[in-house]
C-alpha cells in the first residue's frame, strides 16, 4: 500500500510538472508581456500562455472572421484570438471598463494589428449581447462575471454559426469545483455550468487543463 501511494505521489508530480510546462510552452513577444504587466498592475487575472495558446489554436482552427469576446481586460486574450483570427478577421470585445479597453487598443497596435481589427464595446455583457447578429460568430469566449456564465451559455448559442466553438476560461476555480466542501455561489454556478453543456445535444464539448480550466465546445450542426 505504501509503495502505491509513492506511485501516487510521483504520478502527481509529474503530471503538475508536465502541466506547468504545457502551460508555459508558447513563448509570448513584447506586446503580450506589456499587457500582462498592464494586467498585473490593475490587479486584474490574465489568460495564461498556455490558454493563450489553446485560443490561438482554437481561432486558427476554425479559421474565424468574426469572434466575440467577454471581457477585453488588457488585451491579453485578444491579441491571442487575434493572432489566430483570419488576416481580415474581427474581434469584438465587451467589457465593463472603458479605460481597460484602451489599454487593449494599445496592445493591439503594439501586436501590429490594424485598428479595424477590433470592435470595442463598453458595456455589461449581457446588455450588449443581445444586440449582437444571429449565427454571425465563428467563436465566442467568455472571461466574464462567472456568477453570468450560463446565461452567456445561452447568448453565445444564438450568436454562433454551426459548427462555431464557445470557450469559458477559469473553470477550475483554483481546484474549488471539484471540491465537496461548501463553495460560494461563483463556483456554484461554474458547476451548473459544467452540468448544462455535458448534458447539451447541441454541443460537443472538451475541458481543456490548461491556465485555471478551459471549457470548449463546439455547436453541432
Amino acid at each position: 500500500m505504501r509503495q502505491l501511494r509513492g506511485q501516487e505521489r510521483a504520478i502527481t508530480a509529474n503530471r503538475q510538472t508536465s502541466w506547468s510546462f504545457a502551460d508555459a510552452f508558447v513563448a509570448e513577444d513584447e506586446a503580450l508581456r506589456w499587457a500582462r504587466e498592464r494586467a498585473r498592475e490593475a490587479g486584474l487575472p490574465s489568460v495564461s500562455p498556455g490558454t493563450g495558446g489553446a485560443l490561438r489554436l482554437l481561432a486558427a482552427t476554425a479559421d474565424a472572421k468574426a469572434v466575440a469576446e467577454i471581457g477585453t481586460g488588457t488585451g491579453v486574450s485578444g491579441i491571442y484570438l487575434l493572432h489566430g483570427m483570419r488576416p481580415d478577421g474581427v474581434l469584438t470585445t465587451v467589457d465593463l471598463q472603458p479605460e481597460r479597453q484602451q489599454l487593449a487598443k494599445t496592445a493591439f497596435r503594439a501586436a501590429g494589428f490594424a485598428g479595424n481589427r477590433a470592435r470595442f464595446i463598453p458595456g455589461r455583457a449581457l446588455d450588449v449581447l443581445p444586440r449582437l447578429a444571429d449565427g454571425g460568430y465563428d467563436l465566442v469566449f467568455c472571461d466574464g462575471d462567472r456568477l453570468e456564465y450560463l446565461d452567456y451559455l445561452a447568448e453565445s448559442l444564438r450568436l454562433l454559426r454551426p459548427g462555431g466553438l464557445v470557450c469559458f476560461e477559469g473553470v477550475f476555480a483554483d481546484g474549488r469545483t471539484v471540491d465537496s466542501g461548501a463553495q460560494p455561489p461563483e463556483v456554484q454556478r461554474l458547476r451548473e455550468l459544467l452540468r448544462a453543456v455535458r448534458e447539451s445535444q447541441e454541443l460537443v464539448a472538451s475541458m481543456l487543463p490548461v491556465g485555471d480550466g478551459l471549457l470548449c465546445a463546439v455547436r453541432r450542426g
